[in-house]
């Protein structure tokens, strides 16, 4: 029995998308429609301390999910050296990641802590999660395993 051309069309969707999702599907990096950290330029925090909104122009996939940058350099310095620059729990909140669940973030409530990149859901959870940064950290590192898997996301 063959299927009509639109129900051919919309089953060849289902399986396109289905086959898209792979490992990003399963929360490891935290985006939307597959931009990691809300847009903003991982390597920015570093270089200029600061949350910088990076620039379809200037793209790299990791782990599944396209992370944008301001620049080519910035671009080029990712891509030579991703997990100096990706941030912790995979962009999740730090805060979060700590007490067992994923939460989204803020990309203005940031840390650079020990050479890594931590982003927290607001500032308020940041001033909260700064009073013990390597308690959290500790808690974070050891719940991360789990809490990766999960697929529910706190907004």
């Amino acid at each position: 029995m063959s299927l009509p051309g639109f129900m051919r069309s919309t089953l060849r969707m289902l399986l396109i998308t289905a086959a898209l999702a792979g490992p990003a599907a399963a929360g490891t990096i935290n985006d939307a429609d597959g931009v990691a950290i809300k847009g903003y330029d991982p390597v920015a925090y570093f270089t200029d301390g600061r949350a910088v909104a990076g620039s379809l122009a200037f793209s790299a996939r990791y782990e599944g999910a396209t992370f944008l940058f301001a620049s080519a350099e910035h671009r080029d310095a990712f891509v030579a050296d991703p997990t100096r620059f990706a941030p912790q729990y995979g962009g999740f909140c730090a805060y979060g990641a700590a007490e067992g669940q994923k939460a989204v973030i803020d990309p203005e409530a940031f840390a650079i802590v020990g050479g890594k990149l931590y982003l927290n859901y607001s500032r308020s959870v940041q001033a909260k999660w700064a009073k013990n940064i390597p308690g959290y950290i500790t808690k974070a590192d050891r719940n991360w395993p789990s809490v990766s898997q999960t697929t529910d996301v706190n907004q």
